[in-house]
């Protein structure tokens, strides 16, 4: 626990002394998530809204209850959320199967053997030859986020999911493309800046792209650091103690960290079903 103590402190200081950068920067980024990078390029006149997807997502704006709206947007999400954390759990099993076959026979089968080097080309890791550091890595990497982090997280960048990039992009995150037409171009956006902001065409693909963007992203290490801690110490996975590994994913810095965690205690009603 002193360990982990250390790391939520060292995340803090590390903060301090780094650039932030909050969205996954690869340029496969859209194509490795399953995302279609070829979107409209025509954009109709500033009168008509553009749409990028065919979901159906609820005018959370034009609800008055506030009770109501919010339970709305969490039921929105919490299908998809569900299914993601279960899909990264099943992947977490075969690779901790295959790392204790290595352990007990110091070899792998060739299913096994394919399974990993796909999991090494998804999460871009270097390879030096030595398995037991693989492993430890993928485990860092290959694993889930708190269904209430993620809300939350997604009800603070989208405006309870108001904002015309979730309503029209489907992106509940901020998430940044760096293909051209890969998503839409942010108004004020600098003079030579290439990102736009990606659109997606479920709200599966969208959060896929926002967990790899978390599990795979050099920012975020202290992030997957504290999560792998929690592991090592066999505890839950806690969103408050999480969210101080994302000192990264704003601009804001602490004040986001402390605002992630004020919607975390007010939201507490609304996370389970």
């Amino acid at each position: 626990m002193k360990k982990l103590s250390l790391l939520i402190i060292a995340s803090v200081a590390v903060y301090m002394m780094a650039q932030p950068v909050y969205f996954w920067s690869q340029q496969s980024a859209l194509t490795e998530t399953g995302a279609d990078s070829q979107k409209p390029s025509n954009v109709p006149a500033q009168s008509q809204v553009v749409r990028y997807h065919d979901v159906d997502i609820p005018d959370f704006a034009s609800i008055a209850d506030v009770t109501v709206r919010k339970q709305q947007f969490f039921d929105f999400l919490r299908p998809a959320i569900i299914a993601e954390n279960q899909r990264l759990l099943a992947l977490r099993e075969k690779v901790l199967d295959s790392q204790n076959q290595y352990l007990r026979n110091q070899s792998l089968s060739l299913p096994q053997k394919e399974f990993i080097a796909e999991m090494v080309e998804a999460y871009n890791l270097q390879t030096r030859g030595d398995l037991n550091e693989l492993f430890e890595q993928l485990l860092l990497r290959v694993d889930q986020i708190p269904m209430e982090l993620v809300m939350v997280q997604a009800a603070n960048e989208s405006a309870w999911g108001s904002s015309r990039f979730a309503q029209q992009g489907l992106n509940f995150f901020g998430l940044w493309c760096f293909k051209r037409n890969c998503g839409m171009i942010p108004k004020g956006r600098d003079h030579g800046a290439r990102h736009e902001v990606a659109t997606f065409d479920s709200v599966q693909q969208m959060l896929r792209f926002y967990f790899h963007n978390l599990n795979s992203h050099y920012a975020y290490d202290m992030f997957r650091s504290i999560r792998g801690q929690l592991r090592e110490n066999d505890l839950p996975l806690q969103a408050d103690v999480l969210a101080t590994g994302l000192l990264p994913y704003s601009q804001r810095g602490i004040d986001y960290i402390v605002e992630i965690h004020t919607m975390l205690r007010q939201n507490q009603r609304y996370f389970k079903a």
